[in-house]
């Protein structure tokens, strides 16, 4: 272990001081294992639970849903795997080290997929930890449901996530330290708790979604992916804790554990999906618990809650107080998490919250992996080299520096991530709120992320070739990819 990791950490009780500044080698006190609980325990709960559900609301059986959820996991998962390695390297988080392939304020692409993630999976975790509270209150205490009761509860929940978040990377560790063992030993009694209830020859309910299988597969595919590609924007903002130096294949082994882990969850909800007829699943899935299980799911719910709605805030408001200087990182915290509430509560009294947080997901999907393929082929072409203060430039209010390219944005990079988001949500199917123009030129089948993941790599790869990249934004080493251009390095000022 390097000299670095053995420094004392701070206090659980003390608020983070760092924002997206380079973290401090004296300051990285983390490990891989610590990158692995942070992304299992914030995806270990009702979160990913109710992203379970889908294939069977879909109308798959469970076995087909089980097949759909592994699927959407392991693809998702081999995307995600490289953006565990930037943190270490740039010291900041996965958005200020992207503006190395985007351009300084190009990296404003990566925050804006940070805030569409956080927005929908804080939203889901308190949503559904809250639900799954007041379905317990109403089973065992004989509380009468109303909207708000769940407001009240949605309340509670989202604000301790915000306290939680407020003091920073250390107290959302130890958060999410209880729920990796907690709520699977707790999810792992539900084999007791539903035995005599549960099939596995559960054949579907013999209506799909889009008219038949394969359309209807890859959609449900499509909405597990979404868990792990929605740690893309984040993985950083806990992995810059971990000493520079550190195997790329120890992290990259860290996010593949942690995301084969969390089929656990997914699986959870396929299997009590199948006993849940219509309705609302969390408060449904409580009714026909047994009594001493339904308290087991408080803890769960509540826990769930804290760990996925704390994964999901932290990385927003630390970036969005650098697009935002004048807001400190407590102050962009609370301001995205009263957003984000709003959306809560919009969603619970005035919309479909469910096909909301459908369309979310897919849009997440969608956008935010060409621009994951993006930084993955940037990191293999820069042999993975930066220049961490050049990357600091704009969160200071400065211009110049090795990454400013054209005006703070390199357009060999950000032209393929817009073309390729644009085009990939043409092709998609996420209804209400995402039904793209050619959604249905492959019989239903959804090819939006096929088409944004090839669409991304195509386009950076011949714009890498045919405008080349100034010599100074490399390593001694020089590019994997074409040549250079000559240049002088922009004057920071």
């Amino acid at each position: 272990m390097s000299s670095e990791a053995l420094n004392s950490k701070p206090k659980i009780t003390e608020i983070e001081g760092f924002g997206i500044d380079t973290i401090p080698d004296k300051d990285r006190t983390s490990t891989p294992w610590d990158l692995f609980r942070i992304q299992f325990g914030g995806a270990n709960t009702f979160a990913t639970v109710l992203l379970g559900t889908f294939p069977i609301a879909f109308g798959l059986s469970f076995w087909q849903g089980v097949g759909a959820v592994v699927l959407g996991v392991l693809v998702g998962t081999l995307f995600l795997m490289p953006m565990g390695i930037f943190g270490p390297r740039t010291g900041t988080n996965n958005a200020v080290s992207s503006g190395a392939h985007l351009g300084v304020r190009g990296r404003i692409a990566g925050s804006f997929l940070s805030l569409l993630t956080a927005i929908a999976f804080y939203s889901i975790s308190v949503w559904v930890g809250g639900d799954a509270l007041v379905g317990a209150f109403v089973k065992l205490f004989g509380v009468q449901d109303s909207q708000l009761l769940r407001i009240a509860l949605y309340a509670v929940i989202g604000l301790i996530v915000i306290v939680v978040v407020v003091y920073g990377y250390q107290f959302m560790l130890l958060v999410n330290r209880v729920a990796v063992w907690l709520n699977t030993a707790l999810m792992l009694v539900a084999v007791f708790a539903f035995s005599g209830m549960f099939h596995a020859d559960y054949a579907g309910s013999g209506t799909l979604l889009l008219g038949s299988f394969w359309p209807t597969f890859i959609l449900a595919a499509l909405v597990a992916m979404s868990n792990p590609i929605s740690f893309g924007a984040f993985l950083g903002d806990w992995a810059r804790y971990i000493p520079n130096g550190t195997s790329n294949g120890k992290l990259a082994l860290a996010t593949l554990g942690a995301q084969l882990m969390t089929l656990i969850p997914f699986i959870f909800g396929v299997a009590t999906m199948t006993l849940v007829s219509g309705g609302d699943y969390v408060v449904g899935l409580i009714g026909v618990s047994p009594v001493w299980y339904a308290y087991v799911i408080i803890v769960v719910a509540f826990i769930g809650g804290l760990s996925t709605g704390t994964t999901s805030l932290y990385g927003t408001g630390l970036d969005f107080s650098s697009v935002f200087p004048k807001l400190s990182r407590v102050q962009a915290t609370i301001a995205i998490g009263s957003v984000a509430f709003a959306f809560i509560v919009v969603g619970r009294l005035y919309v479909d919250l469910l096909g909301a947080v459908n369309g979310f997901v897919g849009a997440i999907v969608v956008t935010t992996t060409p621009w994951m393929i993006i930084m993955a082929i940037g990191f293999w072409n820069r042999r993975g080299w930066y220049a961490n203060e050049d990357l600091q430039v704009f969160n200071r209010g400065k211009t110049g520096g090795r990454y400013w390219f054209e005006n703070g944005i390199n357009w060999r990079a950000m032209g393929p991530w817009i073309i390729s988001a644009v085009l990939g949500l043409q092709f998609g199917y996420y209804p209400p709120v995402i039904v793209g123009v050619w959604s249905g030129v492959a019989g239903g089948i959804d090819l939006s992320l096929v088409v944004s993941i090839v669409s991304a790599a195509v386009l950076y790869v011949l714009a890498l070739i045919i405008f080349p990249e100034p010599a100074y934004a490399f390593g001694p080493k020089g590019p994997r990819i074409g040549r250079t251009s000559k240049g002088e390095i922009p004057a920071v000022k």
